[in-house]
Order: structure tokens, then C-alpha cells, then sequence
């Protein structure tokens, strides 16, 4: 017969010495290869005590901003939603009302601003895409959760505190 390829290599079929039998070398091979990895550093961190840096571009939780007189920075246009490949982002706008220039800095807004977390693959489209530096992703570890419900985070959760609000409260 013929051979197919050039990478066929001829087994060696000699009988075992007595050493080979009682696998005396590879037993002592493998120890060594263990005693060599007690004594290196070892690369699990204590989570709860110790908490491992991060990479300085890791994208985590995602922010709704706001600008310097508290007003909502996100303006409804839809390209965060436009750039997300995994669908994630919904929103629908609405026109700002008589009375409310200190709620929302442009005529239109967002009244309905969703995000599915579980589909968010965290790329950082959304981020890019934004024209008015409304949405961000911030450096905080998203949390594990239960249901599902949970996990699809609304406006009120994605938006930062009013910094009025809080400077009367403290």
C-alpha cells in the first residue's frame, strides 16, 4: 500500500525494560513537574480579602450621564441603540414640556431608556456612538442576579444622582 502523506513515523515495538515496566521514570518525571508548580506563584487571588486589578479599558456597568446643572445629558437620537450589535439598547423619546428646561437640556429626551444586560456583550459601540457623551461604561463589575426582570435595567437605574439633590441631603 501506498503511503497518503510523508508524516507517518515507524513505532518502535522493542520489549519494555524493567525500568519502562515498573514506570519508575515517569513517575518520577511527574513529580518533579508538581514539586516545580508548589513553589511558583500562584496565580488565584482570595476574592472577598483581595480584589485583582483591572485593565485600564475594562468596560463594566453602564452610566447615563448628566451635565453640569443636573440635566439629563441623553437627547434620544438612537444611535447608541443603532450601534449595539446585540440589540441591547431600547429607547423611545418624547418632547420636553413647558417647565422642564431643568430636567432635560435638549427639546427631546429619552422618557423610556432600557438596557438588557443580558444581552450586552459590553464593546463599547454605544459609548462611541453617542454625540452628546450621554451614556458611558464605567469601570464597576456588573452584579450576578436571579431573575431576569432584573437584569434589564431602566433609566432611573442607569442615570447618576442629581447632584443638587444630593448636596441638600448630605
Amino acid at each position: 500500500m501506498q503511503k497518503l502523506t510523508n508524516r507517518s513515523v515507524q513505532i518502535n515495538r522493542d520489549p519494555m525494560t524493567f525500568g519502562e515496566k515498573i514506570y519508575v521514570p515517569a513517575i518520577l518525571k511527574g513529580l518533579s513537574i508538581t514539586l516545580g508548580h508548589i513553589f511558583k506563584k500562584k496565580a488565584t487571588v482570595s476574592y472577598p480579602e483581595e480584589k485583582r486589578p483591572f485593565s485600564p479599558v475594562f468596560r463594566g456597568l453602564h452610566v447615563l450621564n448628566r451635565d453640569e446643572q443636573g440635566r439629563e445629558r441623553c437627547t434620544a437620537c438612537g444611535l447608541c441603540a443603532l450601534a449595539c450589535p446585540a440589540e441591547a439598547i431600547t429607547m423611545e423619546g418624547a418632547e420636553r414640556k413647558p417647565g422642564e428646561e431643568n430636567l432635560y437640556r435638549e427639546e427631546k429626551y429619552a422618557a423610556k431608556y432600557e438596557i438588557n444586560m443580558l444581552r450586552c456583550i459590553f464593546c463599547g459601540f454605544c459609548e462611541e456612538a453617542c454625540p452628546k457623551d450621554a451614556i458611558y461604561l464605567s469601570e464597576t463589575v456588573m452584579p450576578s442576579n436571579y431573575s431576569r426582570r432584573s437584569m434589564i435595567y431602566k433609566k432611573e437605574d442607569l442615570l447618576i444622582p442629581h447632584p443638587k439633590k444630593q448636596e441638600n441631603t448630605q
